[in-house]
């Protein structure tokens, strides 16, 4: 996937949305709490100083690596994906042959996977598994539970 972040056009807009906050919002936030803490007196045994300097380097962190995920990002129109194959942005209907189950998962970019929403991250086991499958493919995925067989029953976008 040559180190880019494939998403939808909202998903990019969202991450803004996101960033434009941590940076608005969020700072200032850290900033001021740290005024605070450094107002009460000794920085050596200030342990509010040292909490709230702690958050804003975390948070400083963040907003880093979120700017490198977005200058990273492309934007994949869905109207252009090949459901020929299972691919970032298809919603794969598996059938897991150990259980008899069906599932649907959509693959996702790493930083939009969430299981309870059904997306699965293309650099998980399952979802690296499954690219490039077809209809009717069967993938054999090592999980630390053992082999897991899915058989690709349908892909859409």
């Amino acid at each position: 996937m040559s180190g880019f972040n494939y998403v939808t056009k909202a998903t990019l807009e969202q991450m803004k949305i996101d960033l434009q906050r941590m940076k608005s919002v969020d700072r200032p936030a850290a900033s001021k709490a740290i005024a605070e803490a450094k107002e009460k007196g000794d920085l050596k045994e200030n342990a509010e100083y040292d909490a709230a300097k702690e958050a804003q380097g975390l948070l400083e962190a963040k907003i880093a690596q979120f700017e490198g995920v977005i200058a990273n990002t492309r934007i994949i129109d869905e109207s252009t994906i090949d459901t020929s194959k299972v691919s970032v942005l298809t919603k794969i209907t598996l059938t897991n042959l150990n259980t008899k189950k069906q599932v649907t998962y959509k693959l996702v970019s790493e930083n939009e996977a969430d299981l309870k929403m059904g997306k699965i991250s293309i650099t998980s086991p399952i979802g690296k598994g499954l690219l490039g499958k077809k209809v009717g493919d069967v993938a054999e995925i090592q999980a630390p539970a053992g082999i897991l067989k899915f058989k690709i029953e349908n892909i859409s976008v």
